[in-house]
């Protein structure tokens, strides 16, 4: 057993697909790094941040990206964000069977403001393209770093996201919350309360990811290589789908409490206030709602 979230970004693409099989793209030593760091004075990546290739997964084609969440928490900035739309747009023109994004991302680099929300709505625009062409997006969150702000929009514009329960994916994060409307709203020190709040099992539990997973390298290679192939009729967005999952945010904005722990009772999960202590498979087993 291998942890995904000790892994570097290139450590998880060596493991998680067939061996040798990564081509990289635009790599480290063409040295392509933000302009906008090197004004501010800030250590600039050879790569941005983000390595983007094609490779095979169980023998099939796809295209890949991995954000590297040790690098400014993955931050998008201008070069990161148009790396990962070439990527995408490449693969509207040679259709691999998947494109798999390993998202670790604190949103958009508050280094390069404008630029950086320029670039992720580029990146959404992109990957829904991908999507209408009929082609699977598949996003893998499982760093310590988790995915948020603009990035975390990006993963649920996805086809299918696989988390671990180290994994965590909102829209902000527990810091910007705190700082935003204070200690009393939440408190990002509360480990366990974040990801209570972020985490995959609740992530899972609540429909917002498809496939809950150990924090294991083989376990999100056997998930993505699942998905992939439950994904070959395309499942394209519709008016239909649009309106049962707004449907379904209606209906999760009608509860009333404060926490996880309660939602998790709202839904009908039994002793909800020990799903916390639950392994993956017993998680799996309340099944999604």
């Amino acid at each position: 057993m291998i942890s995904f979230s000790e892994c570097s970004a290139r450590e998880r693409l060596a493991l998680l697909l067939d061996a040798d099989s990564f081509h990289e793209w635009l790599p480290p030593a063409l040295k392509l790094t933000s302009p906008h760091l090197a004004q501010l004075g800030v250590p600039a990546s050879f790569d941005d941040g983000v390595a983007i290739g094609r490779a095979t997964l169980a023998g099939r084609p796809v295209f890949v990206a991995a954000q590297e969440g040790q690098f400014m928490g993955g931050g998008v900035g201008e070069v990161h964000g148009a790396k990962l739309v070439g990527w995408l747009q490449r693969a509207l023109r040679d259709r691999p069977d998947a494109v798999l994004l390993l998202a670790e991302s604190g949103g958009v680099r508050l280094h390069e403001a404008n630029a950086g929300l320029i670039a992720v709505s580029e990146v959404m625009r992109a990957l829904l393209d991908v999507r209408a062409a009929g082609i699977p997006v598949v996003v893998l969150i499982g760093g310590t770093g988790g995915c948020f702000g603009g990035m975390g929009i990006v993963a649920r514009c996805a086809d299918h996201i696989i988390m671990s329960d180290i994994g965590r994916l909102a829209m902000s994060g527990p810091e910007v919350i705190e700082a935003s409307h204070g200690v009393e709203e939440f408190d990002s020190r509360d480990r366990a309360l974040v990801w209570r709040t972020t985490g995959g099992k609740h992530r899972w539990l609540t429909g917002d990811c498809d496939a809950l997973v150990e924090d294991d390298v083989s376990a999100f290679r056997e998930a993505a290589i699942a998905a992939i192939t439950a994904l070959d009729a395309s499942h394209p967005v519709t008016l239909e789908r649009l309106e049962a999952e707004h449907a379904r945010l209606s209906a999760r904005l009608d509860f009333q409490g404060a926490e996880a722990i309660e939602l998790w009772a709202a839904l009908g999960l039994p002793d909800a206030a020990r799903i916390p202590d639950l392994d993956v498979a017993a998680v799996t087993a309340l099944g999604a709602r």
